[in-house]
C-alpha cells in the first residue's frame, strides 16, 4: 500500500544500535525498540504498560536470527516476564497505540497475522513454542488492524528487522538485479541473486545429493535444517526462494562443499560476483 505519511525516528542516547522509538504522521501507533538490558529505562516510559504486540529478535546455536511474536495488555510488565526465559533474545520491538487504544482481541488478531507473516517470509527462525490463535473482530476492527499491521511493518524495516518481507518481495520489486548461476557435481545446478541484505538462491534450484568429507558442520547443520524443513525437498530442489547470509554460505550449501561464492558465482557472461563488485566500486 502506499504511504502518504512521514516517518519520525527518535534515537536515544545518540546511539543508533540502542533505543529508538518510531511513529508516522497521523497514524496513532508507536513503535519502540528496545535492548534486553535497558528494559528498565523503557519502564519509564508513559506508555510502557499500554496494550499491543512484540517481537524478541537474537539468534540461536547456529548463528540463524530467530524471532518471537507476542501480545501483551500490559507490556512492559509482559516483557519484564522474558528476562527471565532463556537468552534467546538480545533486542525487543514493542509496538503500542499511543492512545490505549487497542484490546486484547485486536493485538491476538495481529500476533496471528505478523506469526504467519514472519513464517511466509522465512527470513526467522521462529522460537514460539505455539502457534498464535486469531481473535474474531468486526469487519471495521479487522480493516483497522490491516492498516495497524502494514504501518508496523514499515516502521519494523525501518529500524533495521525484515523480519515480515518475503524473500518473493524483495526479488520482484520491479529493480533489475544479475543473476548468477553456480553448477556442480552431483547434481547442483543453482540461480542466485545478490540483494541488500543477503544472497537469494531461487526456487528450483538444485543442490548436491552429497556433500564432501571436509563438509564444514556449521554448514551442514544449515543444509540439514533447509531439509528438516521442506525448503529443500527429498530431490534437493528448493521449493521457495531463500534469503542467505552470505554467497558463501550459499554456494556451500549448493555445492556440498565448502566455496567462495565470490568467485564462484557467475553470470551467463563468465563475470564472476567479485568482478562486478570491483568494477561498481572503481
Amino acid at each position: 500500500m502506499p504511504y502518504n505519511k512521514t516517518i519520525n525516528l527518535l534515537i536515544f542516547d545518540g546511539d543508533p544500535n540502542g533505543r529508538m522509538m518510531a511513529e508516522l504522521s497521523n497514524w496513532n501507533g508507536r513503535v519502540y525498540k528496545i535492548a534486553r538490558n535497558a528494559l528498565t529505562v523503557f519502564s519509564e516510559r508513559d506508555d510502557a504498560e499500554n496494550t499491543g504486540v512484540y517481537f524478541l529478535f537474537g539468534r540461536d546455536i547456529n548463528n540463524n536470527g530467530t524471532i518471537y511474536v507476542g501480545e501483551a495488555e500490559h507490556m512492559f510488565t509482559r516483557l519484564k516476564q522474558h528476562v527471565n526465559d532463556q537468552e534467546y533474545w538480545t533486542d525487543c520491538v514493542a509496538v503500542i497505540s499511543k492512545d490505549d487504544h487497542l484490546n486484547k482481541a485486536h493485538v491476538k488478531y495481529l500476533e496471528h497475522e505478523f506469526y504467519d507473516a514472519a513464517k511466509s517470509a522465512g527470513r526467522y527462525v521462529i522460537v514460539n513454542s505455539t502457534i498464535p490463535t486469531r481473535s474474531s473482530v468486526s469487519e471495521y476492527d479487522a480493516a483497522m488492524l490491516l492498516e495497524f499491521f502494514d504501518y508496523t511493518k514499515l516502521l519494523v524495516n525501518t529500524m533495521g528487522y525484515k523480519a515480515f518481507d518475503s524473500i518473493s518481495q524483495a526479488v520482484d520489486t520491479g529493480v533489475s538485479f544479475d543473476t548468477f548461476l553456480l553448477t556442480g557435481p552431483r547434481g547442483a545446478d543453482a540461480k542466485g541473486i545478490l540483494t541488500a541484505d543477503g544472497f537469494t538462491v531461487l526456487k528450483g534450484s538444485m543442490i548436491a545429493d552429497g556433500v564432501t568429507r571436509s563438509y564444514p558442520s556449521s554448514i551442514n547443520k544449515i543444509r540439514a535444517r533447509l531439509l528438516q524443513d521442506g525448503i529443500i525437498d527429498s530431490e534437493y530442489k528448493f521449493t521457495k526462494d531463500y534469503l542467505f547470509s552470505s554467497p558463501s554460505y550459499a554456494a556451500a550449501v549448493v555445492l556440498g562443499r565448502n566455496a567462495n561464492g565470490r568467485t564462484e558465482w557467475l553470470t551467463e557472461t563468465g563475470q564472476t560476483l567479485k568482478s562486478i563488485e570491483e568494477a561498481r566500486l572503481a
